[in-house]
């Protein structure tokens, strides 16, 4: 069972990979922040996966949490900001 749990982990890590060429390179704010945020919840599930490597679940499923948390008011935040600051959709050099 242990290798399943080892395998999901790798899984997982390498489609971040994906999420992270969108965060990086994305055409518009609003998918960089999706980029983001994809990462951020891929990352508590690989924190629970950890655990139940580890046979520690209880652990580190308070710690996915407080990350979940964090990176949900990040995201939040940040997406307030540039809607804010009209900056959602103005990316290219001529405007719409």
């Amino acid at each position: 069972m242990d290798n399943l749990f080892f395998y999901s982990t790798l899984y997982f890590s390498l489609l971040m990979l994906l999420s992270m060429y969108r965060a990086a390179f994305g055409p518009t704010v609003l998918d960089r922040l999706m980029g983001v945020n994809a990462i951020g919840s891929k990352t508590t599930a690989i924190l629970v996966l950890i655990g139940l490597l580890y046979h520690r679940v209880e652990m580190f499923v308070d710690i996915a949490l407080a990350y979940a948390t964090l990176n949900f008011l990040a995201v939040l935040a940040a997406s307030r900001y540039f809607q804010k600051r009209k900056g959602l959709y103005d990316e290219s050099p001529f405007g719409r």
